[in-house]
């Protein structure tokens, strides 16, 4: 159930999600004790139903899925170790992908069939929204430790790109709700860029306002993917090694 919680914001526990025993069929005991699993407009029947070839690419990554707790200790920039190793993770025909496209508008004469009034183009009616990984009609994002509006860019991306046809389903990939500070006071200090320890807590770089788990169910059950069927994965402290 959302909630406001003075210090974090809004968090939801998702509830509107499908029902969990409907991913119990799909996914292994395995993979459900080592991520958060929320489904969204059915999107994990959808997934193992109509794409068979993206969903055991998927099934593969999430069974072999493990960071280290260096990785998080180590210092962020453009593209952290963690996105780095989720790179490597996907093969070549799952692209980073960005959508364009134009609206031709029509306005035509309620009773004289297709007499048309009047006609113009929208140039540049959707533009430059991303997505981290696309294969034919899946859509894959990932989110480690991004401020919490990220969430709002990537379902736009997703609803985006599901209205205009270019993919029925998305899953966002993200940091599971137990990866939370008494976790990460566990790691001690960030470390430098040579490998020594640096002087800030592991636990600073990961706040109140960034990305996990509870900041994404909540703008999930406010709709905010629009009609686009999303799942949820929440990295689990069982994939930290």
């Amino acid at each position: 159930m959302a909630n406001l919680d003075g210090k974090n914001g809004f968090v939801s526990t998702g509830k509107i999600a499908d029902d969990p025993k409907s991913l119990e069929a799909i996914f292994s005991k395995n993979i459900r004790n080592k991520f958060e699993l929320y489904s969204y407009r059915n999107a994990g029947a959808i997934l193992a139903a109509s794409f068979p070839d993206q969903f055991d690419q998927i099934l593969n990554v999430l069974e072999s899925f493990e960071i280290t707790k260096r990785m998080i200790r180590e210092p962020g920039g453009s593209k952290g170790p963690i996105a780095k190793y989720v790179d490597t993770l996907f093969s070549g025909e799952w692209t980073e992908t960005r959508i364009s496209a134009d609206l031709h508008v029509k306005l035509l004469h309620a009773q004289k069939g297709n007499e048309i009034l009047k006609e113009y183009t929208r140039n540049g009616y959707l533009d430059g929204h991303r997505i981290d990984f696309v294969s034919g009609r899946v859509a894959l994002d990932l989110e480690w430790n991004s401020k919490d509006q990220t969430y709002d860019r990537d379902l736009y991306a997703f609803s985006a790109f599901y209205e205009a046809g270019a993919i029925d389903v998305g899953i966002i990939l993200t940091r599971g709700s137990l990866l939370d500070n008494t976790f990460f006071k566990s790691l001690g200090k960030v470390l430098k860029k040579d490998g020594t320890e640096g002087s800030e807590d592991v636990y600073k770089k990961f706040g109140a306002s960034t990305t996990w788990m509870g900041k994404l169910l909540y703008r999930l059950d406010a709709g905010r993917n629009g009609g686009c069927p999303v799942l949820a994965i929440g990295i689990k402290p069982e994939c930290v090694k």
